[in-house]
């Protein structure tokens, strides 16, 4: 097994309000409809704080992977969320994220800004890195722009009503 990861960073402005941009960010429904290859978002023993978030079958350098991570939330209500790896009660997760989504008010909306890292432990050996690594980096660029579009659509229906 060998652990492969990949980070992207993005940010630009949204004609939102941080309040409204943090209601959209912070609900697991509305996240699962805005991103692609994402199945659901399933709140932890009912916990706020703890996500478990199921993705679609991801291929892979000739094989498929089925990622399914927990994620331990820290919102900073209405500036920040942080979100970081952390599988429960000794269960070993192959796939997970480290991230976080920062908000700052600005005259013509939201200035939102996000990084993340992507890590998946695969039975491959480490030479297989470079052709891991653009497949990962290709399925996060498919999922970030259909995010994107989806985020702005979501944000205008929560502004029309």
């Amino acid at each position: 097994m060998h652990r492969f990861s990949t980070s992207v960073a993005s940010d630009g402005v949204v004609s939102a309000s941080p309040d409204t941009v943090w209601k959209v960010l912070t609900d697991p429904e509305r996240i699962t409809r805005m991103t692609p290859l994402l199945h659901r978002i399933d709140l932890v023993d009912g916990r706020e704080d703890l996500w478990r978030w199921q993705l679609a079958t991801v291929p892979v350098t000739g094989m498929t992977v089925v990622p399914c991570f927990t994620e331990r939330m820290r919102f900073a209500e209405p500036t920040r969320i942080d979100y970081t790896h952390e599988p429960q009660g000794g269960t070993q997760e192959r796939t997970g994220v480290e991230g976080w989504y920062e908000l700052t008010e600005v005259t013509d909306g939201t200035h939102l800004a996000l990084g993340l890292t992507v890590h998946a432990e695969l039975p491959l050996p480490r030479l297989a890195t470079p052709a891991v690594r653009g497949a990962m980096h290709a399925v996060m660029g498919t999922i970030g722009a259909g995010f994107s579009r989806n985020l702005v659509r979501e944000l205008e229906r929560e502004r029309t009503g």
